[in-house]
């Protein structure tokens, strides 16, 4: 057990979540669709709306902090959580944009990449092993690969933010081990179909099953969950590989 990681990790997450309507208030709203007959309930939801939301910031700092906390208590006190810990505001805040809005912004997404690129680096360089940042190079390079060619065959069901947003998944999963990315990925599209199945189950409409949710807090629950439990559902399905 990391206790003395998971309560630093969960102080940070909640600093950081704190200032989620902050940074959700900052973002510059995306061109304005051209279409005027678009009913008023499909346009997008501006972001000074989200950001104004009550109690946004105290909610996503208790998520935050409980979200580092885990990370925290599983990773321990390795270079990869001050890579992965940074990161789980963001997401929070990435999570709450793309459900309210489908949309995963390139102004958020990209900076927090290459952030979490340059600590990657900078692990390489304070602990001489270049062994993590390496796997996670070639992990954001597979799974945005991945995800580009599921995005090219069948675009009108996933967004090109969520291509973007696989590159930095890949990159923070990649920090821990194949295990945690295989697993963090795929427990991504595991969970999506959730909440359509439930809700059709629920009202008994088989039509519910076709309904658009947003993909992005799926794929960053999914990272969590491979952050957590990767390595240990890896040697339990596959003992020879572990």
């Amino acid at each position: 057990m990391h206790l003395d990681a998971a309560l630093v990790a969960a102080v940070c997450g909640a600093a950081g979540g704190w200032f989620v309507p902050a940074l959700v208030g900052r973002l510059p709203e995306p061109a304005r669709d051209p279409d005027p007959e678009k009913a008023p309930e499909e346009r997008k939801e501006p972001y000074a709306d989200i950001a104004a939301l009550p109690g946004l910031a105290w909610k996503s700092a208790l998520v935050s902090a409980a979200c580092a906390a885990l990370v925290g208590l599983a990773v321990g006190r390795e270079w990869a959580l001050v890579v992965l810990v940074p990161l789980v505001p963001v997401s929070v805040a990435l999570a709450v944009i793309d459900w309210r809005t489908r949309l995963l912004p390139t102004r958020l997404v990209l900076p927090a990449t290459g952030a979490a690129i340059l600590l990657g680096l900078l692990g390489w360089a304070v602990t001489r092993d270049p062994d993590d940042l390496v796997r996670a190079a070639i992990a954001l390079v597979v799974v945005r690969s991945v995800f580009w060619v599921l995005w090219w065959f069948h675009s009108a069901g996933m967004g090109f933010g969520d291509v973007r947003l696989a590159a930095m998944l890949g990159f923070a999963l990649g920090q821990l081990g194949w295990a945690e990315v295989v697993v963090g990925v795929y427990s991504g599209f595991l969970i999506f179909g959730l909440p359509g199945l439930l809700l059709a189950i629920a009202r008994r409409d088989r039509a519910l099953l076709r309904s658009p949710f947003p993909f992005g807090p799926f794929m960053l629950a999914g990272g969590l969950i491979g952050i957590l439990v990767g390595s240990v559902v890896w040697s339990g399905l596959f003992p020879a590989w572990a």
